[in-house]
């Protein structure tokens, strides 16, 4: 069955999951995250992010409940007691069918309607067969962030094989101020070759330029990224072939994260 898909943000919107530390120490180490989709990255100026789709795994696969969760006006806050050695994953994912269309009177349709889920069932009855510039595309999107408690492992970076993931060459919670860091990405368990990528710093809404530093992942679906300056950072990668299943014609994919960059 498809999951629904999440509704396409506006590109002045971005979604983000940010924690307020992301490498722990201590016997009993707790770390708070701040769920967003805003138009400055990590200023809370637009929506909360829900957080009924947000999930938490631990370094032995298992999941881990989000305490104290809230939603509010213009953010969702939980905290995670991070019980177990090692790096967990904060995440949420959808995926599913999209289709576009003109009516005979030039009139743009989509489906499936804000706020209801994609499915089959409903894609046969409601998308006509033959419509006008009639676009079908299978979308997927996947919001990530990382915390380790003491030394960082890769035990949650077991891909999926579904949507648009990480497989991290440097590890998410190893960025250093000047220094390079890898990683690989894989579409539906395959290198995505080609996916662009952007790298925005916080702060945004206190300097006139994004700083914004894009790039490309190579054949092998690999990309380096060098970082300027230590604190938070926003990566966002984008993907589209056209390798989809019937009766989509499109396969699009997108890729968020929040990174921690500790000074050199």
């Amino acid at each position: 069955m498809m999951a629904a898909l999440v509704p396409v943000i506006a590109n002045a919107h971005r979604a983000w999951i940010v924690p307020a530390a992301t490498v722990l120490a201590g016997q009993d180490p707790w770390v708070t995250f701040d769920a967003a989709v805003s138009n400055d990255i990590f200023h809370t100026d637009h929506a909360a992010l829900r957080l009924e789709g947000i999930t938490a795994v631990a370094p032995d696969g298992t999941e881990v409940a989000l305490q104290n969760a809230h939603t509010g006006q213009h953010r969702s806050t939980f905290d995670l007691n991070l019980t177990q050695k090692g790096t967990y994953k904060v995440s949420s994912f959808s995926s599913g069918l999209r289709a576009r269309w003109e009516t005979e009177e030039g009139e743009r349709r989509g489906w499936p309607a804000r706020g209801t889920q994609a499915t089959a069932e409903g894609f046969a009855k409601e998308v006509p067969k033959k419509a006008k510039n009639l676009e079908v595309s299978f979308g997927s999107r996947r919001l990530e962030t990382f915390v380790t408690a003491g030394t960082p492992d890769n035990k949650v970076f077991k891909p999926s094989n579904q949507g648009l993931e990480l497989v991290p060459v440097t590890h998410p919670n190893d960025l250093y101020a000047g220094e390079k860091a890898e990683f690989k990405f894989l579409i539906d368990g395959k290198p995505a070759a080609g996916a662009k990528v952007e790298v925005v710093p916080a702060g945004m809404r206190y300097r006139n330029q994004q700083n914004t530093i894009s790039a490309e992942t190579d054949k092998n679906g690999l990309v380096a990224i060098t970082w300027p300056q230590a604190g938070m950072f926003w990566l966002n990668v984008s993907y589209q072939d056209d390798k989809a299943q019937k009766p989509a014609t499109k396969r699009t994919a997108s890729y968020v994260a929040t990174f921690e960059v500790l000074p050199e």
